[in-house]
C-alpha cells in the first residue's frame, strides 16, 4: 500500500485539502480521505491532481522534432511536410522504434500525462512484407510501455488504401497497409504483446475516410470492446477529397454513416461548420486534439467554444511529439479560440475558470478516450496522479483554481514534481526514474535513423 499525502487536492467534488490518498497493489486508489493527517510513510504533495490520459500519439515521428522547417520550392504544408515522414518510415527498424517510443513515454509522464494512446500504424517490413511475427512492431510499442511504466492503449491502425479513390499504397505506406483479414491478426498479436502489460488497452483506430473503404467500418468496430479513433476533417485538401468522392464533407459523412457514440473519438476535427462541430458533440464522442501538431501543420482551428458549449467531451494529445508539454496544449488550445475570436477566458465559465475547465475536461475525456478507468481521484479508479511542485516561483502560495491557471497559462513542465501511472511511481523531483538508460538508447537510435534517413 502506498500512501500520498496532499496539502490540496482536486477530488470529483472539488478542491479539498489534507487528502490522504492510498494506493492499492492493484495500482487503483483505495481511498481518498479529505481533513486527515499524513500517515508517517506518506508520499508529501502540495497539489495532487488526476493526470490526464495522451490521446494521440506517433511515437516514431519524434525522431523527426526540427527537422521539417525548411521551406521548398513554391508553398510548404501538411503535405510536404510528409514526404519527410515517409522517409523515416523507410528506413526505421523494430529496435529504433522501441527505444524512441521509451524516450516518448518518459517526456509525456515528466509532462504530467499518466497514460499514452499510441495510434500505430508502422507495421511491417520497409517493402511492405509482415514480419515473422506480424504484431513485432505493436509488441515493441507494448516492450517501450514495459520499460517507461507509463499506462498504454495500443490503436493498431487499419490502412488500407492510399486515398478515397482506392488507388494502392506505395512508398512509405507500404509498412502500413492491411486487408481485412490480415488487420485482425494483427489486432490478436497486438492484443498478446499487451497481456503482459498491468493495465494496458488495446483498440482500434481505422485511419481516416482516405485510407478504408467505407463498408469496412462496422467490421474493425467489432474487432475489440476499446476505443476506436480515426483522424476526421484535419485538412481542407482531406475534406475536398471526400467531398468529391462521397457528396459529403467527412463530419457530415460520418455522422450520417458511422455509429457514433462515447467509444469514438476523432482526432483533429479543425475542419467542420458549425452545425457539424454541434451534432458530433452530441454523440458523445470525444474530440482528440492536438493542438502544438495542429499549429505546426497549418490544420487550422478547433472550434472549442461552441464544442464545450454544446456539451462535448474533449481530451489532448501530442500527436507528432516533437514538443511534448501537457501545459501548452493546454495554452495553444485555449489561445487559439482567443486569436480566432478577439477575446479572452474563451474556454472559462461563470463557475469554471480557464484553467480548472480545461484540465478537468482533459482528464474526464482523456480516460474516455483511452478506455482508461481515470481521469478523477477516486476508490477505484486507476491511480494516475500529478503533483505539481508547489516550491516554482509561479505556484508559491496559490491555491484552487489559480493553480491551474497558472500551470496552463503560464507554465510547463518544470512544474511537474511526481507522476505516478497505474499507481507506479514514475517521476520523481520532476524527472522520470528511467531517464538516464532510455535517453541513451534514444540518442543511440536516432542517430542511426537520421543517418539512414
Amino acid at each position: 500500500m502506498t500512501a500520498i499525502h496532499a496539502a490540496q487536492a482536486l477530488l470529483p467534488q472539488g478542491w479539498a485539502s489534507d487528502v490522504t490518498v492510498s494506493l492499492g497493489p492493484d495500482g487503483r486508489i483505495s481511498a481518498a480521505t479529505p481533513d486527515s493527517a499524513a500517515p508517517a510513510d506518506a508520499v508529501r504533495v502540495g497539489v495532487l491532481l488526476p493526470a490526464p490520459a495522451n490521446t494521440h500519439s506517433h511515437a516514431f515521428q519524434r525522431a523527426m522534432a526540427g527537422l521539417t522547417e525548411r521551406r521548398g520550392q513554391g508553398s510548404d504544408s501538411f503535405w510536404t511536410w510528409r514526404t519527410l515522414m515517409y522517409r523515416f518510415v523507410d528506413v526505421i527498424t523494430p529496435e529504433q522504434l522501441q527505444a524512441i517510443a521509451a524516450f516518448v513515454q518518459i517526456e509525456m509522464l515528466e509532462a504530467g500525462f499518466g497514460a499514452s494512446v499510441e495510434f500505430h500504424y508502422l507495421h511491417h517490413q520497409p517493402d511492405g512484407t509482415p514480419h515473422d511475427d506480424i504484431a513485432e512492431m505493436s509488441a515493441r510499442i507494448a516492450a517501450a510501455a514495459g520499460q517507461s511504466g507509463i499506462g498504454l492503449t495500443l490503436l493498431p491502425v487499419m490502412y488500407q488504401y492510399g486515398g478515397c479513390d482506392r488507388r494502392p499504397l506505395a512508398g512509405g505506406q507500404l509498412r502500413f497497409g492491411n486487408d481485412l483479414d490480415r488487420f485482425g491478426r494483427l489486432v490478436d498479436g497486438a492484443r498478446r504483446a499487451l497481456s503482459a502489460l498491468p493495465d494496458a488497452r488495446l483498440g482500434v483506430a481505422p485511419h481516416s475516410l482516405r485510407a478504408v473503404a467505407a463498408q469496412d467500418f462496422a467490421a474493425l468496430a467489432a474487432l475489440t470492446d476499446g476505443p476506436i479513433h480515426l483522424h476526421l476533417a484535419e485538412q481542407q485538401p482531406e475534406l475536398d477529397e471526400v467531398l468529391a468522392a462521397y457528396g459529403a464533407r467527412p463530419a457530415e459523412w460520418a455522422l450520417a454513416n458511422l455509429d457514433l457514440s462515447p467509444r469514438w473519438c476523432p482526432i483533429h476535427i479543425t475542419q467542420m461548420l458549425p452545425h457539424e462541430t454541434e451534432a458530433l458533440a452530441a454523440t458523445g464522442a470525444i474530440a482528440g486534439l492536438c493542438p502544438l501538431t495542429e499549429a505546426s501543420l497549418g490544420d487550422g482551428i478547433f472550434d472549442g467554444v461552441r464544442w464545450l458549449g454544446a456539451g462535448g467531451a474533449i481530451s489532448v494529445g501530442s500527436d507528432s511529439n516533437i514538443r511534448i508539454s501537457l501545459a501548452e496544449e493546454l495554452r495553444q488550445l485555449e489561445t487559439s479560440q482567443r486569436l480566432r475570436d478577439h477575446s479572452r477566458a474563451a474556454l472559462a465559465t461563470p463557475e469554471l475558470s480557464t484553467g480548472r475547465r480545461m484540465f478537468q475536461a482533459v482528464a474526464e475525456g482523456g480516460a474516455q478516450a483511452a478506455g482508461r478507468d481515470s481521469g478523477a481521484i477516486r476508490p477505484g479508479a486507476l491511480g494516475d496522479l500529478l503533483a505539481l511542485d508547489m516550491s516554482h516561483p509561479d505556484l508559491d502560495g496559490l491555491a484552487g483554481d489559480t493553480i491551474l491557471d497558472s500551470f496552463a497559462m503560464a507554465g510547463g513542465s518544470d512544474m511537474v514534481g511526481e507522476v505516478w501511472s497505474g499507481g507506479r511511481h514514475v517521476v520523481r523531483d520532476g524527472r522520470h526514474v528511467r531517464r538516464h538508460e532510455i535517453e541513451a538508447a534514444y540518442r543511440t537510435a536516432v542517430r542511426g535513423l537520421r543517418a539512414a534517413a
